[in-house]
């Protein structure tokens, strides 16, 4: 679970995270009410789940009354990257000595926790490691063992003189332990922090807050189910998530589903070559029943921009002819839009194509190669489109 900003912030705080004092707002007048709690100047800040607000639009400094109410009717109800612009955050603005990058995330390849620190806050992290790689510090942690004790001269010569004044080394290592609490005892991904300001008077504070949450421990966390209903989610999302489907929205017009999540990415490169674009990550997952295809096929068929279906099934412990009689189901229980075609290999694959022959109809095309199925595919959708 992605939390927006706000969601963060508060969610950092829990675990000694110095954050702002600030609040959410949905109208202007709401806006100005907070912007007289917290003071001018104040900044007002889009709370919507992508980066790029500050180029965009979405975060604006504002120091009077006539200003924020301004900025708030230029920022209710915009649109960024698809996202509508419903609530604020209003904070007050600060002026920092120096901003830094914090980070906390599982590095899988190496299959421990993973610190990354940079002097270079405020940018993307990806453009500081690609222009200068000696300001990103990155530190393998050993699972549990907590964060080290952080050198300013470990941040390289562009930290700069303010880090070596006294006091600010040891209160920044204090953020970063309460940030490593955060994410192993908060049960998240991924802790993020750009920028983690530096003040005047030595101390540290998050001015923004990436926090991503590991479902998988969602069963210990009782108080996510809050935060999760105040998020905006996709409805096609909501559907795969309360049928226990492992899905993610993309953007073509070929709906994908596989069994097995190597697959899945497999038949995305292939309708790629195909020339085709890929409208979604579909995993059906191992043993899958009929009625787990015949969920899967309507959710895929759910999204408009889908104009034709690819099931690639490697039956193994899925049974081809299970597969095949949930796209009958799916066929006898609502008029799907987007033509199926279909690659059927492994356990039972006869059974299933007999099954397919007699009972799915024409709008069902079984293909001999995934190759060959993904070509067809593509050129439905390009026909229907």
């Amino acid at each position: 679970m992605d939390l927006l900003e706000y969601q963060g912030k508060r969610y950092m705080g829990r675990w000694g995270v110095p954050v702002l004092d600030g609040g959410l707002a949905s109208s202007p007048g709401d806006v100005l009410a907070v912007c007289h709690q917290v003071g001018f100047p104040a900044v007002v800040k889009a709370q919507v789940p992508v980066g790029g607000r500050g180029k965009a639009g979405g975060i604006r400094a504002v120091s009077h009354d006539g200003e924020a109410l301004d900025t708030a009717r230029r920022v209710l109800g915009m649109d960024l990257s698809g996202h509508r612009v419903d609530r604020v955050l209003v904070e007050p603005a600060v002026r920092p000595e120096a901003e830094l990058y914090a980070a906390l995330t599982i590095d899988r390849a190496a299959r421990s926790e993973l610190l990354i620190l940079s002097s270079s806050g405020g940018m993307e992290i990806e453009q500081v490691a690609t222009a200068n790689p000696d300001a990103v510090l990155r530190v393998p942690l050993e699972p549990g063992a907590g964060v080290p004790a952080v050198e300013a001269a470990a941040l390289g010569a562009a930290s700069g003189a303010v880090l070596h004044r006294p006091g600010v080394v040891g209160s920044l290592n204090g953020v970063l332990k309460a940030l490593y609490r955060c994410f192993t005892e908060g049960d998240a991904y991924m802790v993020e922090v750009n920028p983690l300001a530096l003040l005047e008077d030595g101390s540290f504070v998050a001015l923004d807050a990436k926090v991503v949450l590991d479902d998988n421990a969602t069963y210990r966390h009782p108080e996510w189910e809050a935060m999760a209903a105040e998020l905006e989610w996709d409805p096609r999302d909501l559907r795969a998530k309360r049928n226990g489907l492992n899905y993610v929205g993309l953007s073509g017009q070929v709906g994908i589903v596989a069994n097995g999540a190597g697959l899945a990415m497999s038949t995305l490169d292939v309708v790629a070559q195909a020339g085709g674009t890929a409208a979604n990550f579909l995993d059906i997952g191992g043993g899958a029943s009929a009625a787990v295809m015949s969920d899967a096929l309507q959710l895929v068929d759910s999204d408009p921009a889908v104009r034709a279906i690819l099931v690639n099934i490697f039956g193994g412990i899925t049974r081809c002819d299970e597969v095949a009689l949930g796209i009958v189901r799916a066929l006898s229980e609502v008029d799907l839009r987007s033509p199926i075609v279909l690659r059927l290999d492994g356990t039972n694959s006869a059974e299933g194509r007999h099954i397919l022959a007699e009972q799915a109809g024409p709008s069902v095309t079984v293909s001999a190669s995934m190759l060959e199925a993904a070509a067809t595919a593509v050129r439905l959708a390009g026909a229907t489109a």
